[in-house]
C-alpha cells in the first residue's frame, strides 16, 4: 500500500494527484475516491453573523505529517487499500482555497468511499495543525466540534463500518 501526506502553502492539482494514484494503483483499484475541502466564507457555528476574510493554518513540521501518516496507517488497517493521498495546505487562505485533498484507491468503491471518510474524519480531530479564523470582529483560534468528536466516535462503536 502506498500513503503519501503532502503539508504544503501553495495550491494542489487535483487531476495531477488523481493521475499519480490511478497509476500507482493500477492493476489493484476499481475505485478512487477523492474529497477537497474548502475554505467556507462563513463560520455557521460561530452565531455571530461575520463572514470570514481568511483562515490560516499553521502546523509543527515533522510532527503534523506524522500524525496524518498515522491516520493512514489506521485506515489501512481496516480496509483493502491500495494507495492513499493527504494533501493539506498550511498558510493564510482565503475563502472558497483548496484547503485539503483525501484521495483513497481500493479494489472496490465501498473500501474506498470509507477510507476516504475515515481520514478526513481523523484529521479533523487529530491532525496535528492549529487553525486561526480571521472575521471583521477580529481572530478566533478554531477547535474540533462536537460533531467531529461524534464523527470520530462513530468509527469506534462500528469497527470502520459505515
Amino acid at each position: 500500500m502506498d500513503s503519501r501526506v503532502q503539508i504544503q502553502s501553495e495550491d494542489f492539482d487535483v487531476a495531477r494527484i488523481y493521475t499519480e494514484l490511478r497509476v500507482q494503483a493500477a492493476g489493484h483499484a476499481g475505485a478512487i475516491v477523492t474529497f477537497v475541502g474548502l475554505v467556507r466564507d462563513h463560520n455557521a457555528l460561530a452565531g455571530d453573523g461575520a463572514d470570514v476574510d481568511a483562515l490560516v493554518l499553521e502546523h509543527y513540521p515533522g510532527m503534523t505529517e506524522r500524525s496524518i501518516s498515522a491516520i493512514l496507517d489506521q485506515a489501512q488497517t481496516r480496509w483493502p487499500v491500495s494507495g492513499l493521498r493527504v494533501v493539506h495546505r498550511v498558510g493564510e487562505l482565503l475563502p472558497r482555497d483548496q484547503i485539503v485533498l483525501v484521495a483513497a484507491a481500493s479494489a472496490h468503491r465501498a473500501a474506498a468511499f470509507a477510507a476516504a471518510e475515515f481520514v478526513m474524519d481523523y484529521l479533523k480531530t487529530d491532525a496535528v495543525l492549529w487553525k486561526r479564523e480571521h472575521t471583521r470582529l477580529g481572530r478566533t483560534w478554531l477547535k474540533s466540534t462536537s460533531q467531529d468528536a461524534a464523527r470520530v466516535d462513530k468509527w469506534h462503536e462500528s469497527g470502520g463500518l459505515t
